[in-house]
């Protein structure tokens, strides 16, 4: 655990597409929080040490016979608890108050009036700017609780049982169109559970160094390098821990980004000093993939291929008990859906590594979110350049090329990829994307360069900004900037002599084209 007895707070999710948020925010106010589906159960609830509770909102109606919902026993326990949207209505239902349709529903900005002084809304001013989405209202509050907010649609838009320090707002504090969502969730924190918000990534990096020498004692830990940001930094992590017990095994496919063998057995194996063994297998990968087409076939090749180099490089050292992996946040979160655990986390070499190898797992990053994992690497000291370096799938270039995978190919779309990334480190726009790549297409098109006909490969673009991945709009590069990236591209990558840009978000499209 990376935060002491009652120093955090259990989201308990019913489903909401903003409980992720939930805990961004709550993160940011340096408290440390963890989501868990609303039917944990009490027992969990109560031995879980929390020094508050957040119920999230969701797409469920109160008075729906399978509606979602908790033991009422929980508003005994003694923890201070925030209900947001469907949260607030359940709370409600439970402590006896009335739920029923609203005749005007609320689904984005409402300005909300708030009703004397209650701690929740303190140092704000008396009418406030808030994001509603919800059909349902509280048609009246359960006893011993007083209104301390309306709206024109709802007549108990927020509400409060200041003794029992229960408490429930019918808006969304956690997105960005409640502007002062984070200072109602930082009163809830402070004033309310009376958190101190002393989580930050130092004390994240001392417990884990701790809890990781703990767990491997003598023993030895291994670690697929992939050069990306997640197992980069679980790789300095380990290292600062235990030294030379960790050894890290990093394959080239041959469908790595330009420069990506020299960039990790640099930085890790001379930089870092970290143990890094090298297995060369382009040739082997490459022509497991030779005339292959279809996506999901080019992954169950790799993925297998993966593991057999690994595994290879695996049983030349001694000693070894541990498999570590970057398993992040919303991986954790993403296996558990509001019905129980799935049957899979996430499709990842490691999982099947894991297996292969008979290892025992180390996610030393399961409790985190991208942003907070660069943020992580910096304060290890790694290089900025390498922290925040957008993701790459695992595939690598197989699925950013649609058609067969070739060396000739991948050489293409290295180094147009190369000059992109280059081009937008240089004109500021790399970290006002959250990814940005090209893809090559399997259409070629015809071209005049000087005096002679063309007829060559079709390159698009794909740049978008995001928090999280999980959703994406299309990035607005200045025109004059895609300019020079697509002239640069058609002038030095002889093979492609046409750019073309992606402008669709996600949903209805994926980030990645395959």
């Amino acid at each position: 655990m990376s935060a002491t007895s009652k120093e955090k707070i259990l989201i308990l999710d019913f489903g909401s597409q903003y409980t992720q948020l939930i805990a961004r925010r709550v993160r940011e106010l340096k408290v440390y929080c963890e989501i868990h589906p609303f039917h944990v159960g009490l027992d969990m609830i109560a031995s879980f040490g929390a020094g508050g509770i957040i119920l999230s909102g969701g797409p469920g109606n109160v008075s729906d016979p399978d509606a979602p919902t908790i033991d009422p026993a929980i508003f005994d326990l003694g923890i201070p608890i925030l209900g947001i949207c469907y949260g607030m209505q359940l709370m409600t239902s439970l402590l006896g108050g009335d739920v029923g349709e609203s005749k005007t529903r609320e689904y984005g900005y409402a300005r909300m009036q708030c009703d004397g002084s209650s701690p929740l809304f303190h140092g704000l001013t008396d009418e406030q700017d808030v994001w509603m989405s919800h059909g349902d209202r509280i048609e009246s509050a359960p006893g011993g609780f007083v209104r301390i907010g309306h709206t024109k649609s709802s007549g108990v838009a927020a509400m409060e049982q200041r003794q029992r320090r229960l408490y429930g707002i019918q808006f969304h504090p956690e997105v960005a169109h409640t502007p002062n969502g984070s200072a109602i969730l930082e009163n809830f924190l402070f004033k309310i559970a009376g958190l101190c918000g002393d989580w930050t990534m130092r004390s994240f990096i001392e417990s884990s160094i701790e809890s990781i020498k703990e767990r491997v004692g003598e023993a030895n830990v291994l670690c697929a390098l992939s050069g990306g940001v997640d197992s980069s930094v679980v790789a300095r992590l380990l290292h600062e821990a235990i030294g030379d017990q960790l050894t890290c095994v990093f394959v080239n496919n041959g469908l790595l980004r330009q420069g990506e063998v020299e960039m990790v057995m640099t930085s890790y194996a001379e930089h870092f000093d970290i143990k890094v063994i090298m297995a060369d297998a382009e040739k082997l990968f490459l022509d497991k993939l030779k005339g292959v087409v279809d996506p999901q076939e080019k992954r169950k090749i790799i993925g297998p291929a993966f593991v057999d180099v690994f595994v290879e490089q695996a049983s030349k050292l001694e000693n070894i008990k541990f498999l570590a992996q970057g398993t992040l946040y919303p991986d954790v979160i993403e296996s558990v859906s509001l019905k129980g655990p799935s049957a899979v986390i996430k499709t990842h070499h490691n999982l099947a590594l894991g297996d292969k190898l008979h290892l025992d797992l180390i996610e030393p990053l399961r409790e985190l979110f991208k942003d907070e994992v660069r943020v992580l690497g910096e304060e290890l000291g790694m290089p900025r350049s390498l922290v925040w370096r957008h993701p790459f799938p695992g595939p690598g270039l197989a699925i950013r090329m649609i058609g067969e995978v070739t060396k000739e190919r991948c050489d293409l779309l290295r180094k147009a990829d190369a000059i992109l990334i280059e081009e937008l480190v240089k004109q500021g726009w790399h970290d006002k994307v959250w990814q940005a790549f090209c893809v090559l297409l399997p259409v070629k098109s015809v071209g005049v360069m000087g005096d002679e006909r063309t007829y060559e490969s079709v390159l698009a673009i794909r740049a978008v900004t995001s928090h999280d991945a999980m959703t994406a709009d299309w990035a607005n590069i200045p025109h004059d900037i895609l300019a020079m990236i697509s002239n640069r591209i058609i002038g030095e990558v002889r093979g492609i002599n046409r750019v073309v840009l992606d402008i669709t978000s996600k949903p209805p499209g994926t980030i990645e084209w395959e």
